[in-house]
């Protein structure tokens, strides 16, 4: 499963979360941190959700980049 992953820098940190996955979250020192955190999340959450008996979400959000002229 591909899932969406969002970073984002705040101060000294970079948070990461998952739209699809709410809860799966993490915090790190550096954004490729925030990458390596938020895959270990995203499998723990899955096996979780799996464990529990509960549903696991379908990847179902896109991103995009938009061009703006400034």
């Amino acid at each position: 499963m591909n899932y969406v992953v969002i970073i984002e820098k705040s101060g000294s940190s970079y948070g990461a979360y998952v739209p699809d996955l709410p809860g799966c979250v993490a915090v790190a020192d550096t954004a490729d941190e925030a990458m390596e955190l938020i895959r270990e999340a995203i499998k723990l959450h899955v096996a979780d959700l799996r464990r529990s008996g509960q549903p696991v979400p379908a990847p179902s959000s896109s991103a995009h980049t938009v061009k703006v002229a400034a």
